[in-house]
């Protein structure tokens, strides 16, 4: 496949597709810089990307921020529901033409979002999505892990609606040893340090589902999955209710500023 790598490092980034290369010789990698934390960054990112006439056969949708202190995006969302949810929201949608002209009836274009097992303890506040009322770390990553299941459902049903060759699915890559714990207390960092051989995924573990989401045949033309250890399961109850997926679906337009499509479609 050509891979885009799309990250705010530019750093990171560009070693990222050096190792690809020195790895795979005949690798096609690239980075495109994307701030997920940014809807203008995000919206610059689709316009480089369009101008390359590439067609999208998968997208990952991998960002995240986890237990960050209250702190707000450059557009004032909370960073977890801003970065996490609808950065991914915006991208997904920007591209989703794209992906509905390079997916065909037997080789469907697949969208892969990243969700946590802590989805099945977040709630969605809908009438205070920004955590103003009362921040918590835990709380807001939970509820912004939540929104992507939901995101996913309420996207297949659209897409399916539509009839576009098109699948999204959500996957649950378990507990990965990476950066994202850089911000728990201290005291997790050195239970992480101990015990990360014993508990913890490598990243490359943690990787195997997204990978077998985005090129498995025996997932060709499912949509609306949860996957956890290339397996299909049971997201939380919370995340069936088509209601729900309909509210946030709206208020999420709204937020980013583009248009419901899927008013119109029930």
């Amino acid at each position: 496949m050509h891979v885009i790598i799309a990250g705010n490092s530019e750093s990171d980034g560009q070693e990222a597709v050096r190792k690809i290369k020195e790895e795979t010789l005949t690798g096609k990698v690239e980075f495109l810089y994307c701030d997920l934390a940014s809807m203008k960054s995000i919206r610059q990112f689709v316009r480089q990307f369009k101008a390359k006439n590439c067609p999208l056969h998968v997208l990952v949708n991998n960002a995240g921020v986890m237990l960050v202190p209250e702190r707000k995006t450059e557009d004032g969302f909370e960073e977890h529901f801003g970065l996490n949810y609808l950065g991914h929201f915006l991208l997904t949608n920007l591209l989703l033409d794209t992906l509905k002209q390079s997916g065909t009836h037997s080789h469907n274009a697949r969208i892969i979002t990243v969700s946590s097992a802590t989805h099945y303890v977040g709630k969605l506040h809908l009438n205070d999505l920004q955590s103003r009322c009362s921040y918590s770390p835990h709380g807001a990553y939970a509820q912004s892990k939540l929104a992507l299941v939901l995101f996913t459902y309420r996207l297949q049903h659209l897409l399916t609606a539509n009839g576009s060759h098109v699948t999204a699915n959500v996957v649950d890559p378990g507990v990965v040893n990476t950066e994202l714990y850089k911000h728990v207390f201290w005291v997790v960092k050195v239970v992480k340090w101990m015990t990360a051989w014993l508990f913890f995924k490598t990243p490359e573990e943690g990787a195997s589902t997204t990978i077998y989401a985005a090129v498995s045949p025996e997932v060709e033309g499912a949509g609306g999955c949860y996957l956890y250890n290339e397996e299909r399961t049971k997201s939380a109850d919370l995340a069936y209710d088509e209601e729900l997926q309909r509210r946030l679906w709206t208020e999420s337009c709204k937020m980013v500023g583009i248009s419901d499509e899927a008013s119109r479609l029930p």
